[in-house]
């Protein structure tokens, strides 16, 4: 799914109407009519009455068409229509005369300098007054109103954008906090970033028709990743394939203390398909391995316990380094002649990465086409602090490029950011994936795909999507609170047959 800027929707919103053709009034009743049919399915009538605030341009039309189709489904409506100026929208105006008799749905008005609106306890509160056209801070008395609904005890709801937050760029100022934000066609991107976590809550999107080709034929750098993306880049088995169909990777990982490390990505690489295994501990790790994982082959370094010489890498179709090594100086040396040594890709993680920190002068020598999985304070320590999301997003993609590396930036909707310039959003995942050993599982799962002959950038997603996946079918079986990371590896096999089915 691309995710668009709020000018790219203005336009697709322009092109459908004058190319479907739809008139404007229609293509609005149309997208609130899919807002009142998620609000229908996510919210049954309980009695709760709705107050739906609304401004007075398009944002306020679909608030009001809402207001309409709830009580034609038999919701108790109110409205309170916010005077934020004179001039009203057309379709607004419209969408007025069609509110029903006022004696069934209750309408207010708001005007700046009076009271604040006394309101219910446990109503639902649907904002509809600025959308994603706003271009400056909240400020004043809609200010206060935001602050004062954000006060209420209360289910709050926005309509394509809460208000005060800017889609593409950072927010400053007040803004409604919604529970639940419903987007039209597309997530805007500024519901994918973690500072607005409050402001935007679970946020869904759904089409409302916009036009195919004005949506296949508008660019953009952002993805978020699906079922349909995901699935697309499987590849199926053949029959007569074998073990060496399917490539063979090393994995350079564990040290004393922190064997458990190697231990996971290695079983996370062999149930994502890889054909065969190798991993490279110190010697205390060895009886660790072989017990643990018969399925996998042992390098085993000179030293007692640490990651201190690099094994002939010839044999390797796909080199995964850095989980559990520890920063040690003999470890950061073997890691330099790494660097120097392989002439493929690599995916780099947790002490890798940490190492490579300490030596940005290396950051030339990092083979073009490598996979970085930072996150978030790792991804500071290599690149820099910044400022918002949004800052982080660019220097994130000015570094896939500057580097020639794919960027893997974990978190909720982990973003791959690749030298070419594309950044893909995932779409899978839950907060029971934050517990230690998660992203040595994610390592391990993208070095198998690219031992696989996987392209890199494929790699990157469908690991990072299958990865989620596994997250998802671990918490519905065992809750947020209770998952460890071998949960997540004994769902991977679970989660590629998930996608298998979807996509046939």
């Amino acid at each position: 799914m691309k995710i668009f800027t709020a000018e790219q929707i203005r336009q697709l919103d322009k092109y459908t109407i004058e190319n479907e053709p739809i008139a404007s009034i229609d293509l609005m009743e149309r997208a609130a009519a899919t807002f009142a049919d998620w609000f229908t399915e996510q919210f049954p009538r309980q009695g709760r009455s709705v107050h739906i605030f609304c401004g007075i341009g398009n944002n306020g039309g679909d608030g009001l068409v809402a207001a309409r189709l709830l009580h034609h489904a038999g919701y108790d409506v109110n409205v309170h229509i916010c005077h934020i100026s004179e001039q009203t929208s057309p379709d607004f105006d419209t969408n007025f005369t069609r509110l029903p008799q006022r004696d069934t749905v209750a309408i207010h008005h708001i005007n700046s300098g009076d009271g604040l609106p006394t309101l219910p306890h446990s109503i639902i509160i649907v904002d509809a007054i600025f959308g994603s056209g706003l271009n400056r801070p909240v400020e004043g008395y809609w200010a206060d109103l935001l602050r004062h609904l954000n006060r209420q005890q209360s289910l709050r709801v926005a309509i394509d954008m809460p208000s005060g937050l800017f889609a593409d760029q950072p927010t400053e100022g007040v803004s409604f906090e919604a529970g639940y934000t419903f987007s039209f066609e597309a997530p805007k991107l500024a519901m994918l970033l973690p500072e607005n976590d409050k402001r935007v809550g679970q946020w869904v999107a759904r089409s409302i028709g916009l036009h195919p080709h004005a949506i296949d034929q508008t660019a953009t750098p952002y993805h978020l990743v699906g079922q349909s993306f995901a699935g697309r880049l499987l590849r199926p088995r053949t029959k007569y394939s074998h073990k060496g169909t399917y490539g063979h990777a090393l994995l350079i990982m564990g040290g004393y203390g922190k064997m458990g490390a190697a231990i996971l990505a290695s079983k996370a690489a062999l149930r994502s398909g890889v054909g065969l295994l190798s991993v490279h501990v110190p010697k205390t790790g060895y009886d660790i391995l072989q017990t643990s994982l018969p399925e996998a082959m042992a390098s085993v370094d000179q030293h007692d316990l640490n990651f201190t010489e690099v094994p002939e890498l010839s044999a390797y179709s796909a080199v995964g380094v850095g989980c559990g090594l520890g920063q040690h100086e003999n470890t950061q040396k073997a890691m330099g002649e790494l660097l120097e040594k392989t002439q493929t890709p690599l995916v780099i993680d947790a002490d890798g990465l940490n190492i490579l920190s300490q030596h940005q002068d290396w950051y030339p020598k990092i083979p073009r086409g490598s996979i970085l999985t930072p996150h978030p304070k790792e991804f500071e320590r290599l690149f820099g602090a910044t400022a918002n999301g949004f800052d982080r997003l660019k220097l994130q993609g000015q570094k896939a490029e500057e580097l020639g590396v794919i960027i893997v930036l974990k978190g909720a909707h982990t973003t791959v950011a690749t030298p070419e310039g594309g950044m893909y959003f995932n779409s899978t995942g839950n907060p029971g994936m934050a517990t230690g050993g998660s992203g040595d599982v994610l390592a391990g799962m993208v070095t198998a795909l690219l031992a696989q002959d996987y392209p890199r950038e494929e790699a990157a997603v469908l690991g990072v999507y299958l990865h989620g996946l596994a997250g998802d079918l671990a918490a519905a079986e065992m809750g947020e609170e209770a998952m460890i990371a071998s949960d997540l590896t004994r769902q991977i096999g679970k989660a590629y047959q998930q996608l298998h089915r979807i996509t046939g």
